[in-house]
Parts: structure tokens; C-alpha cells; sequence
């Protein structure tokens, strides 16, 4: 059983145009290390999940609730399940770390072979 993963063997998966992922799970947990081209959008959503996150780089408009807030690095955010939220990505590349519990099972579906394989040899 393995307890460690190498992002650069994980694909990225496209979320929207100009935003990619790539995922990890656990029975809990899931985390998306999303990847934002310059003046890409998350168009306004919603999900039950609660999320969690931190810019690693860049600078991007996060609306949640109807608040807009300009976030940079080591800046974060809470989003209860139910809440809008998109995000405006500005000029640069943007990095971000998300963290999802529940895991999104919809995200699931987006996962490369690699993951999968993964997570056969850890069982």
C-alpha cells in the first residue's frame, strides 16, 4: 500500500476553458490543484461539497455569496455547500489549491487512468 503520489504523473483534466485540474482523493477528502490560464473564468456555481482553499500564485476575483474579493497568494477562502461562488482570473497564470468534503464524485469521473491504477495498488 502506497501512501504518497507524484503530481507530475497525475493529467490534468479541463474544468472550464482555460482551467484545469488535477485531483486526489480519499474516503473524505479531495484535493484539486487547479491551474488557471490568464483571463479564464469559473463560471457561478453551486455544490453541496464544502470547500476550502489558498492562491499559490497569481491573483484572481473570487465571488462567493455575492461578495467579490480580489485574492493573491496566501490568501483563502471557506465556501459552505450551497453557496455561489465563481471565480474572474486576471492577467497572469493562477494556481490554486482547493479542498473538497465530501469528495466531488462528479470530479471523479475526470481522473486519468494513472489515478485509477493508483488507487487499486493501495487496496
Amino acid at each position: 500500500m502506497s501512501y504518497f503520489y507524484d503530481l507530475k504523473e497525475i493529467g490534468r483534466k479541463q474544468l472550464a476553458p482555460g482551467v484545469t485540474t488535477k485531483l486526489i482523493w480519499g474516503d473524505k477528502i479531495m484535493i484539486s490543484l487547479i491551474e488557471m490560464e490568464p483571463y479564464s473564468i469559473v463560471p457561478v456555481h453551486s455544490h453541496v461539497h464544502e470547500q476550502a482553499g489558498l492562491c499559490v500564485q497569481g491573483e484572481f476575483d473570487f465571488t462567493v455569496g455575492g461578495e467579490t474579493k480580489r485574492i493573491g497568494v496566501n490568501q483563502g477562502w471557506m465556501i459552505p455547500g450551497g453557496v455561489e461562488h465563481s471565480v474572474q482570473n486576471l492577467g497572469g497564470w493562477s494556481l490554486a489549491l482547493d479542498l473538497f468534503s465530501p469528495p466531488r464524485e462528479e470530479y471523479k469521473q475526470l481522473v486519468v487512468k494513472y489515478f485509477d491504477e493508483f488507487l487499486k495498488a493501495t487496496q
